[in-house]
């Protein structure tokens, strides 16, 4: 099937929130997210479409945007929250671990309680890649943060008293929380980072009132466990694998779905063979997207985007859940667009992958093999001992990074915030200390083919092409937003904030907000008034892992670390 050309329209969406279906999910959250006037979850929904019907803003009126008011979150770097708005109140965390929690009236952005958790003065060492948060969740009248030491907390949502706070992960090993949980039931699902680090990946999960572990799932077996003999000896144990972003879930069939990241350390040849021919040693289940029994934690399925990863291509990123039209027949489809370049599609209730096609010039494999489920891989492409390569693309950062991507149900598009550039790659010798990173590897940045650093790429996923896409003269731009307006929201790392046709690519509107843009956007309404928000403040550390590049991203905007919301006044 790979290279095939799906048939068919899209149908309109359901996405995980699946709010026709909802025996297994958290009634007060899809409560929340049925009210089309609220951001209930960090990606809008429980399948993480980041798709808003609300039309007030829309491609006609788009261009008559203006401030509604801005609030200053008090902590510059890498500001990176996607806020989520519950009635008339909207909460937003802040870097720093965070170093802020706001309440705020969602209307007029007074502030309503803070909340400051008492985080170490050391936690930047072990935060690899900053000190980002990427915001909270709301579950049964409480807000859940986690934080960079590596602890969950549930808050009174109303109050902002601290209600509980559990320990998650040591974060002195380099682990640290820097995404939102996902509730289902009475569960308050975790993972945490810390590929980079040696660390072994898990999946936690708490209950929802008192804080207490229900479950723990590790992402990478130990010695004896199930997939262990993907693994040489015991190199497992400090194997990454790690399940950092965002998860999603589908209540039809109550399952969760999580990302995990890079496989540690980089230099293959000490967990694998160091060259293309792994053959078992595929390193499970780093690098893959995880289906998993929210009530025990159990794994049902997997698909390893990149097998005995030898390039630092996180699987992490977000899985979107929403019904396809291929062929004819309506698919309950998840779809990630892979850090190594590929799109993937998969029916999200048994695991089969569809189609996996590349979104981004990517010359580290050919293509990707459905059948087998392998990549067709370059082997001048795959580092290893004595085999320096040159000029791999995609860089580390991958074809697409953190920065959420949306999927509208009326265009049947999925917007993507993609990067172009590459990388040359050495292995180099390396052992375990904690709490140091765990790399082997050298890893200089170099710009990619075409002129461009990064691109936002309208994709058709059932027919797997670029419909229209805007080019970026830098990588690591914002997260999309995308709503029933015909409209997309996106922001770029010189801090310019757009409004776009969502059919065609046409920008309508353009404002420079001061400092680069991460995160992704949010809509919602109040007292019948729609507004988007945007959170401020550029990365600061990644620039840092790619030379000369990285100089060109530190410039273009100096740091910040606001709320902006607007609106057609």
């Amino acid at each position: 099937m790979t290279g095939r050309k799906f048939i068919a329209a899209i149908s309109i969406a359901i996405g995980a929130a699946a709010v026709a279906s909802v025996a297994g999910a958290n009634d007060s959250v899809v409560k929340a997210v049925a009210n089309t006037d609220q951001w209930a979850i960090a990606g809008h929904d429980y399948g993480n479409t980041r798709f808003s019907p609300l039309s007030q803003i829309n491609s006609d009126n788009a261009s008559k945007l203006s401030l509604a008011y801005s609030f200053s979150l008090g902590s510059l770097r890498s500001n990176e929250s996607s806020p989520i708005v519950i009635g008339n109140t909207l909460y937003v965390s802040t870097s720093w671990g965070p170093k802020y929690v706001y309440a705020l009236d969602a209307a007029t952005g007074a502030r309503k309680w803070t909340y400051e958790p008492e985080i170490p003065d050391d936690v930047l060492q072990y935060a690899c890649c900053d000190v980002d948060n990427r915001g909270v969740t709301f579950a049964d009248g409480k807000i859940f943060v986690g934080r960079l030491d590596g602890k969950l907390t549930a808050l009174n949502a109303e109050t902002g008293k601290e209600l509980w706070t559990a320990e998650v992960v040591d974060y002195k090993q380099g682990s640290v929380i820097t995404s939102p949980p996902l509730v289902v039931r009475d569960k308050v699902i975790t993972g945490f980072g810390g590929g980079e680090y040696g660390v072994r990946g898990a999946l936690q999960a708490f209950d929802l009132n008192t804080g207490k572990q229900v479950w723990k799932t590790f992402t990478v077996p130990a010695p004896g466990e199930p997939a262990s003999e993907t693994w040489k000896g015991d190199t497992g144990l400090r194997g990454g694998g790690v399940p950092w972003l965002v998860g999603s879930y589908d209540a039809k069939s109550d399952t969760v779905y999580w990302g995990t990241s890079n496989a540690g350390p980089w230099n293959t040849s000490v967990r694998s063979t160091g060259d293309g021919n792994f053959g078992k040693l595929t390193n499970l289940y780093t690098s893959s997207t995880l289906a998993l029994d929210p009530n025990t934690g159990k794994i049902k399925w997997h698909i390893q985007s990149t097998p005995a990863d030898a390039w630092d291509y996180d699987g992490v990123n977000e899985n979107v859940l929403a019904d396809l039209s291929i062929s004819g027949s309506t698919v309950p489809a998840l779809m990630k667009a892979d850090r190594n370049g590929f799109f993937f599609v998969a029916n999200r209730e048994t695991g089969k992958l569809l189609s996996a096609e590349k979104f981004v010039f990517a010359n580290w494999a050919e293509r990707w093999d459905v059948a087998t489920l392998r990549a067709v891989e370059n082997p001048d492409k795959r580092p290893g001992p004595g085999h320096p390569v040159k000029d791999i693309c995609p860089n580390v950062i991958g074809g697409k990074n953190w920065q959420p991507m949306s999927f509208n149900p009326q265009t049947g598009l999925v917007y993507i915030p993609s990067n172009n550039f590459c990388m040359d790659f050495s292995n180099t010798d390396v052992s375990y200390k904690r709490g140091l990173f765990y790399l082997g590897a050298d890893f200089p940045a170099k710009e990619g083919p075409g002129g461009f650093l990064g691109e936002l790429i309208a994709w058709d996923p059932v027919n797997n092409k670029k419909v229209w896409s805007i080019k970026q003269d830098l990588p690591f731009n914002g997260g999309t937003l995308t709503t029933g307006g015909n409209l997309v929201f996106y922001g770029n790392l010189h801090g310019d904030f757009h409004a776009i046709d969502a059919a065609n690519g046409k920008i309508l509107w353009k404002k420079n907000l001061g400092s680069g843009i991460g995160a992704g956007p949010v809509t919602y309404a109040v007292d019948g008034k729609q507004y988007v928000a945007v959170v401020v403040g550029r990365t600061a550390s990644i620039p840092a892992f790619l030379g000369e590049i990285g100089k060109k991203m530190t410039a273009a905007a100096p740091e910040g670390g606001s709320l902006f919301v607007f609106a057609v006044q």
